[in-house]
């Protein structure tokens, strides 16, 4: 049974959940414990590495990109205490999602004829964007605002700025308790993100969207106990529902210990 959701976006990035919503849902989930992971950017509601909010314990952490030279990979920084180095470079990268998003959005007025009615903000993503064109009269739905307008090599598609991964590394470690590498098996090597495992304390091992025919949880827990890593899950929410993926209680406890060790 899932206890703790440890992979949830909010409004903050491209969720649509909020910390108003967030105990609501987790109960309707029976979830007690969930991760507020917003990309590029640490929640400003949340003032405390570990919180209540109505009743479920909350974690304050974050989804970082970075660049791994192989190529991007997401890292996720749970138990976070705000240092001034992570908030300037998420302020850059959010400086950047703006610029971005202005991009896209010009791009794809001009593709489709719509007004997208959408002004380029701090938090904004592609999603946000895809929402748009459905909700509009280009005639496409939310996936295919993504398979024919802003996927990547699609006709609208932008990059953006990621952080090195060194970088990130570092600056994920002087903020958070616990620093691990999210959903392993979405990248397209697979082997090289798991090699970054050693220089971190955690993987996700937990997560609904194992599509991949190279997915192996049995090699990610290998891994977790060659270099004693704990094991983290989550749903990783970009909806009203969460528990899809997540811990038990016993792996929650794990990771609950070394949180508390960290602030400690």
């Amino acid at each position: 049974m899932v206890v703790a959701d440890l992979h949830a976006h909010t409004t903050v990035s491209d969720g649509t959940l909020t910390l108003g919503t967030l105990p609501a849902a987790a109960r309707a989930a029976g979830v007690e414990v969930v991760a507020v992971t917003d990309h590029d950017r640490f929640h400003p509601g949340l003032n405390a590495p570990v919180t209540d909010l109505a009743g479920i314990t909350v974690v304050r952490g974050i989804e970082l990109r970075v660049d791994a030279g192989f190529e991007e990979v997401d890292l996720l920084g749970y138990g976070l205490e705000e240092t001034e180095a992570l908030r300037a470079e998420c302020e850059r990268l959010q400086r950047n999602r703006i610029e971005r998003g202005r991009r896209i959005v010009e791009c794809v007025e001009t593709e489709t004829d719509v007004d997208l009615s959408l002004e380029p903000r701090v938090g904004l993503g592609r999603p946000h964007i895809a929402r748009a064109i459905a909700e509009s009269e280009a005639p496409y739905d939310f996936e295919g605002a993504f398979e024919h307008l802003i996927g990547d090599d699609r006709p609208c598609y932008v990059g953006r700025d990621v952080t090195p991964l060194d970088e990130g590394i570092d600056l994920l470690s002087d903020a958070c308790a616990v620093v691990g590498l999210a959903h392993p098996f979405r990248y397209d090597d697979p082997d090289a993100a798991l090699a970054l495992c050693e220089r971190l304390d955690a993987v996700e091992r937990f997560y609904p969207y194992g599509d991949r025919g190279t997915d192996d949880p049995g090699r990610v827990e290998a891994i977790a106990a060659e270099h004693d890593l704990l094991l983290t899950g989550g749903s990783d929410a970009h909806g009203e529902e969460l528990g899809a993926a997540g811990l038990d209680r016993s792996g929650w406890e794990r990771v609950e210990r070394r949180l508390s060790e960290g602030r400690a």
